[in-house]
């Protein structure tokens, strides 16, 4: 169900997790996948002699556990932001929706580990006013440069449209 914007509200960037930003959870999930292939094997080695086809079985077991998870994260997490908010949506069967105000985003920081910036991208993790136990993050998008720069704009927007209206924040045409 797609986000139902407010008068005057318009997208400035909307989108899921990327495919590539699945593939670090995947690699994840392959190491645990292998563990779970070694244990396996040691049970099968103390049991009864050893026996490829439980240590396959566990594999793939354990990897398509991964893979399901991954693929329901990506596509159940819709990031938006907007020139009055950002909103993220996740869930399937039940939703839950966090959101905040542009003019609550105190600090924009990205974060890349060397895997990430190999495959562009990133997690954005925004701070808002007034919610320090608020964890307000978007993870695993593609370019989170182009995240921050959305925001940015947001913020200009926001800016201009209280400049026009002499809003209460409203900065003086002359500056401040």
């Amino acid at each position: 169900m797609p986000l139902e914007l407010h008068p005057s509200e318009h997208v400035i960037f909307a989108g899921h997790p990327s495919w590539r930003g699945t593939l670090s959870f995947y690699a994840r999930g392959a190491v645990v996948a292998l563990v779970g292939a070694a244990i396996a094997a040691l049970v099968t080695v103390i049991g009864s002699g050893f026996d490829v086809a439980w240590v396959i079985i566990a594999f793939v077991v354990v990897m398509a556990g991964v893979i399901l998870v991954g693929f329901l994260f990506r596509f159940s997490t819709t990031y938006t932001i907007t020139n009055q908010r950002l909103t993220i949506e996740h869930g399937i069967l039940s939703k839950h929706m966090q959101q905040t105000r542009v003019e609550r985003v105190q600090n924009v920081n990205t974060d890349q580990t060397l895997l990430d910036r190999i495959l562009r991208v990133g997690t954005v993790d925004f701070d808002t006013a007034g919610t320090d136990d608020s964890d307000f993050v978007f993870r695993g998008v593609a370019g989170p440069d182009q995240v921050v720069r959305a925001v940015d704009k947001a913020h200009r927007e926001r800016e201009a449209g209280r400049a026009e209206t002499g809003g209460p924040d409203a900065i003086p045409p002359g500056g401040v």
